[in-house]
């Protein structure tokens, strides 16, 4: 059960445990936590949508029939694909800044031509030896991400019982209203609670009624651990404004609380960037090779994610990078919830169909108002 859990679990505060406290607390300030708050649940409500799938489309599906239903099912696969292949972006961008950080020389140029590097690598060892050999990377960096985790938590509550009993303890003030621009600005960072869906690929490993209540534990977990950091860590932000700079926001939040571990997030964020980056190649190109009907190879899309992935590394900065993974992620999750939608219609182990209709059309609505009106950071 644990490892079923620690899969998508690992996946959601990956990256999303690096970047959205700074980039949140930027434009929201002390309203950040109500945003962290409401992603959280969408993402639980939309993690809803993969779990009834799991239990009543894969056996639907398993029966064949249904060809508009599984249409939209293989589209959303497709979607998925092409998020991948954005996020494995994402990752590496991620992954050159923090190192670059870490170096002490950090440079927009020289990330984007470290990230370069790394992709071309991945494109060219993917096409031609595979990537399954650098899968054991992942081993260490889940142990090294939770540990990482675990030690800035407890830092960051030492750092407010501190502040507290010196009488210096605050909160950020709020530096703009919360509006329009704003919900937009949150929106485009879906991806920051994104990766349960991983549940719904592991049904060669574990029984459907596993997957589900370890994606719920997943996302428990990984919501606790975004609000308890959010809360601890508001006390240790002085300017917001001053966490701007880039996207390794997070060492500027969590030097003051403990210096010492500012290096270890260096590394833990380069394991941790560098293994998400590899999951997410190899899952890409197993969608691709599934979606094509075994008509193109995996190995084949490897060169490609790394093409296109170069081409948005010097044609977008971070956080647009950021907000198109989002849109493209809740285009996946739109189509997952149409097919919910026709599930709960079809299955015949379904009750209450209109109200669950209702629900995942609302959702899939939800969905849609990120593909359409989420936006960067620089976008207020």
């Amino acid at each position: 059960m644990w490892r079923a859990t620690v899969t998508p679990l690992t996946s959601i505060i990956g990256s999303g445990f690096l970047v959205s406290f700074p980039l949140l607390t930027h434009d929201l300030g002390s309203y950040s936590v109500i945003a962290m708050a409401g992603l959280v649940g969408f993402a639980y409500l939309l993690g809803g949508a993969i779990r009834f799938n799991i239990l009543h489309g894969e056996p639907l599906f398993a029966e064949g029939g249904r060809r508009w239903l599984g249409s939209i099912e293989r589209l959303s696969h497709l979607a998925l694909a092409v998020a991948y292949f954005i996020s494995v972006t994402y990752y590496l961008t991620l992954l050159s800044a923090f190192l670059l950080k870490g170096l002490g020389a950090p440079h927009p140029l020289a990330a984007k031509a470290l990230t370069s590097a790394i992709l071309v690598g991945i494109g060219a060892q993917g096409l031609l030896r595979g990537l399954h050999g650098l899968e054991s990377i992942e081993e260490y960096a889940v142990g090294l991400k939770l540990a990482i985790i675990a030690a800035a938590l407890a830092a960051l509550a030492w750092f407010n019982i501190d502040m507290a009993a010196e009488g210096t303890w605050h909160v950020v003030e709020q530096t703009k209203p919360f509006d329009w621009q704003s919900f937009r600005v949150v929106l485009g960072l879906l991806v920051v609670v994104q990766g349960f869906e991983t549940s719904r690929f592991l049904a060669g490993a574990y029984p459907p009624e596993l997957r589900v209540r370890t994606m719920r534990y997943a996302q428990w977990l990984s919501g606790a651990i975004y609000m308890a950091f959010f809360l601890l860590a508001m006390a240790a932000v002085e300017d917001p404004k001053a966490l701007n700079d880039d996207a390794t926001g997070i060492i500027a939040v969590i030097e003051p609380a403990a210096s010492s571990l500012v290096y270890l997030i260096v590394i833990g964020a380069v394991f941790a960037q560098l293994s998400a980056a590899v999951a997410d190649a190899i899952g890409a190109g197993g969608l691709i090779e599934q979606v094509s009907g075994q008509r193109i190879d995996h190995r084949h899309a490897y060169p490609v994610i790394a093409l296109i992935g170069i081409a948005l590394t010097w044609t977008l900065d971070v956080f647009a990078v950021i907000t198109l993974a989002s849109r493209a992620f809740a285009l996946f999750y739109l189509l997952q919830c149409l097919v919910a939608a026709g599930v709960a219609l079809r299955s015949p182990d379904v009750r209450r169909r209109r109200l669950h209709v209702a629900g995942f059309l609302t959702l899939a609505a939800m969905a849609l108002a990120v593909v359409l009106f989420g936006i960067p950071m620089e976008g207020i």
